[in-house]
């Protein structure tokens, strides 16, 4: 990651911001569980002028609700082919490969490998997305991954997140 300078950092959710448990309410009403942590580093990102997106193939009006709280710039649901939906993110705000990195824990999250220039995964997930992956957290998804990634983006880019985070100046 030495050469590039993230500008968009996108996520899948499943198994990326929750430990991938899917929990149904009698009424079927699925409910999730999101760890403050992950949400505290998508703040850093921002504050870093690094914009945030998800991209996530299942719909869930819990997932727009945590992800509008944190202030997440782009919530793009229900995209199976999360690599198209990636690249049509990109025209859109007219970044390169490099400028874009992606997280994701699946074989579907494969598919942005063609358009983010840096790939990072979960310690859960499937061996051969490990292998695709530039990082690998040493925490599982759900439990702080997301923030153990924003942590590893803002200090390769020289940023503090201390600093950030009181709002002195970086």
């Amino acid at each position: 990651m030495s050469e590039q300078t993230v500008r968009l950092m996108a996520f899948d959710v499943d198994g990326v911001f929750t430990d991938g448990t899917l929990y149904y309410g009698v009424d079927g009403d699925a409910l999730k569980a999101f760890n403050i942590l992950d949400g505290l580093g998508l703040k850093l990102l921002q504050k870093a002028g690094i914009q945030t997106a998800i991209i996530t193939g299942r719909q869930s009006p819990l997932v727009e609700r945590r992800f509008s709280e944190l202030g997440v710039d782009f919530v793009i649901q229900g995209r199976e082919d999360k690599g198209q939906a990636l690249q049509h993110l990109a025209n859109e705000l007219a970044l390169e490969k490099k400028d874009i990195g992606y997280m994701g824990d699946d074989f579907p999250d494969l598919t942005t490998l063609d358009v983010a220039g840096f790939f990072a995964s979960v310690p859960n997930a499937p061996l051969r997305v490990q292998e695709a992956a530039s990082f690998v957290t040493i925490k599982t998804g759900g439990h702080g991954a997301v923030r153990e990634l924003c942590d590893f983006i803002l200090e390769t880019q020289g940023f503090d997140a201390l600093a950030l985070y009181r709002g002195d100046s970086v």
